[in-house]
């Protein structure tokens, strides 16, 4: 692993802004769809058992803080069942992250660069993606220190100018169609973001302070899990729940109905800011992660070297993991968690159990 450290703080903003990321846009839709007016209901029960997987994770580091999850395979499962592992798990990661680089070109081609190739908006994105990755965890933990308050400051003033547009009997009738429908709209939401937070195992060894990574955790899941609440109850008592789950990105719509005295209107644009830096920071996180676990897995002294021929891959493979947003939301409602259950729970589990045994914890 990299000798580079960071301090708690830049690990809880980092975890922060990665679970704003790409959720911050598509989540409200998909929690409205299923739950209706309830979604905020459903938003604070995924927020709750997000919160339980990250304790989960912290026990899983304060059993092993010194080493990433790749070197923990090996450990536990021996060099060669170790490595398959990890090949396994670097797919998994890779993977999310050209799912990360599609979700980034869908925005821009359908909402702001329309005439734009999706192509060229991934080669400029990989371009800045490689630049911050290749410059390493401390520097994008530092630039993430930079930027998280910019980010909070324009979603506190994003609720604050839609305050006017408020309408709470958009939350009514409350538990309208019972509680099936919030817990089927909430295991997406587990799935994206919460247990994709497993990525954070290859970067939690480079925290200075060991006694304190699994509380940074918590806190940055929690506050992020937050904002991602507030986002979604916003969508819900401003433009209703049948138009939030009718549109593809509402929270970019929501922007567009702040309107104060005529003068101060269509200001989408601190959206498209807050996600736009948000979502770089999940995106260089998710290929920093797959570059060091692969080059762990191939004892590689230094990631740098894979990042040009993994940024190719990446490319392609963003442009054929899915054919357009509707398959996008059907994948990520019905297969997503459970995909990412196997990595982000049935994994560290098995792991746990089998050190458990052959008495390595």
């Amino acid at each position: 692993m990299t000798p580079e450290k960071i301090n708690t703080r830049q690990f809880m903003l980092l975890v922060t802004l990665y679970i704003i990321g790409s959720s911050i846009l598509i989540i409200p839709a998909g929690l409205a769809a299923e739950a209706k007016q309830d979604a905020w209901i459903a938003a604070i029960l995924t927020l709750i058992i997000g919160v339980l997987l990250v304790v989960f994770y912290g026990f899983f580091i304060k059993k092993f803080p010194d080493m990433t999850l790749v070197e923990v395979n090996e450990k536990i499962l021996g060099k060669w069942i170790g490595k398959m592992l990890s090949l396994s798990y670097f797919s998994f990661v890779f993977l999310l992250a050209a799912l990360v680089l599609r979700n980034i070109g869908d925005f821009f081609t359908t909402q702001i660069l329309v005439e734009t190739p999706i192509q060229v908006i991934f080669a400029v994105f990989m371009v800045v993606i490689i630049m911050g990755t290749r410059l390493g965890i401390e520097t994008i933990a530092r630039a993430c220190e930079i930027f998280s308050p910019w980010i909070f400051f324009l979603l506190v003033l994003l609720i604050v100018l839609l305050l006017p547009e408020v309408q709470f009997q958009n939350f009514q009738p409350i538990f309208d169609e019972g509680f099936k429908p919030i817990i089927r709209a909430s295991i997406p939401f587990i799935g994206l973001p919460f247990l994709e937070l497993i990525a954070f195992l290859m970067i939690h060894p480079s925290v200075d302070q060991k006694k304190s990574v699994s509380r940074a955790f918590l806190n940055g899941t929690i506050l992020g899990g937050i904002l991602l609440f507030i986002i979604i109850a916003m969508t819900i008592l401003v433009l209703g729940a049948d138009f939030t789950a009718r549109n593809t990105y509402p929270t970019y719509i929501l922007a567009k109905k702040i309107n104060i005295g005529n003068i101060v209107e269509r200001i989408e644009v601190i959206v498209a800011i807050v996600w736009m830096l948000s979502i770089f920071f999940k995106l260089v996180i998710l290929f920093f992660a797959s570059a060091c676990s692969l080059a762990q897995v191939f004892h590689v002294k230094s990631y740098r070297p894979l990042l040009f021929p993994l940024s190719l891959i990446m490319l392609v493979l963003a442009q054929i993991s899915y054919p357009d947003i509707i398959y996008m939301q059907e994948f990520v409602s019905k297969t997503w968690t459970i995909y990412a259950a196997m990595y982000g729970i049935i994994t560290p589990i098995l792991l746990l159990l089998i050190a458990r045994v052959r008495k390595l914890i």
